[in-house]
């Protein structure tokens, strides 16, 4: 006994003498990484800030114009109604991907034969480009609709559901791997208690399965809710905004376009737009950040501690 706490007291010595020199070198490994962050991240940021209060075309002749970005981005029609529909889209994509992704997740763990590979097939569109989905779907809709005489930009609910169906494709792959490795994590003696108490499948998957996976859906339901709101490139691709529709004062809104997109067009639209859209940014910013943590507070409190 006394050579076994022998041998611990020294390992635990050994272990401080060792952890010692790591604690006291701690800031000279973590300067490099802190300085490229704030290269990256930080001083970007907050120029972007600085920015959205003022007229520029470059950032060094940027003239102070106080909040009158944020006024002009609040009463773009385009923006607004941009707002509502990224809304909207965000709601219904995110009950769909994560529906159909921990409904391919709970087959695939009922030890069904070629598992592994309905996984691979799953998870495969994940690794493709939104550009080059957004044309390659473009191109399906209209073969499509083409039948019905019609094609995808004709109308606003051809476009909507084009990407919903498009998000749904490509993401679905990516949260059924979450889902499963949630559903991987139900403890056994659970499952097999409620075998015994007599739970049916459907009491078992509502009463003890999805308690436990709520973790997995606090990640799900958090990266479809930014990706939803920050959907950019399979926009672009698959309908570019397009139709475009003329409201009662004369103003043009593009009926399919998201949040994005409404930012990057106007960054673009001329040089004394840039500060709007600047401004749309940080709005945009805050807003995506307040649903956020909301959704990952509300989630969290219904998960299960293990």
């Amino acid at each position: 006994m006394k050579k076994r706490k022998n041998k611990a007291s020294a390992a635990a010595v050994n272990g401080h003498l060792v952890s010692k020199p790591i604690r006291r070198c701690f800031p000279i490994f973590m300067l490099p990484t802190f300085i490229a962050f704030c290269i990256g991240f930080i001083w970007p940021f907050a120029q972007g800030i600085y920015l959205s209060f003022c007229k520029f075309t470059i950032p060094k002749n940027a003239t102070f114009v106080g909040l009158s970005n944020y006024v002009s981005a609040l009463q773009d029609a385009g923006f607004r109604y941009s707002f509502g529909y990224t809304t909207i889209f965000a709601i219904v994509s995110i009950i769909a991907i994560n529906l159909f992704a921990f409904t391919v997740a709970y087959l695939l763990t009922q030890n069904i034969k070629g598992a592994n590979i309905f996984r691979t097939v799953f998870f495969m569109p994940n690794l493709i480009g939104g550009i080059v989905l957004g044309y390659i779907w473009s191109m399906i809709f209209d073969g499509i609709l083409q039948k019905y005489g019609t094609f995808l930009l004709a109308e606003t609910k051809y476009g909507f559901w084009g990407l919903i169906i498009l998000m749904c494709w490509q993401q679905i792959g990516y949260m059924m791997i979450i889902y499963i490795a949630g559903l991987q994590s139900v403890p056994e003696d659970m499952m097999e208690a409620a075998k015994i108490d007599g739970a049916n499948k459907w009491q078992t998957l509502f009463k003890i399965t999805i308690p436990n996976v709520m973790s997995s859906f606090t990640i799900c339901i958090f990266l479809t809710l930014t990706n939803s709101f920050k959907l950019f490139d399979q926009n672009l691709a698959l309908t570019g905004g397009m139709p475009v529709k003329f409201g009662a004062d004369g103003s043009m809104v593009n009926t399919t376009e998201m949040l994005a997109l409404n930012i990057y067009s106007t960054f673009y639209t001329g040089a004394n737009s840039r500060g709007i859209a600047q401004s749309k940014a940080v709005l945009f910013f805050v807003l995506v950040a307040i649903l956020a943590l909301a959704q990952l507070r509300f989630t969290r409190e219904k998960e299960v501690q293990q």
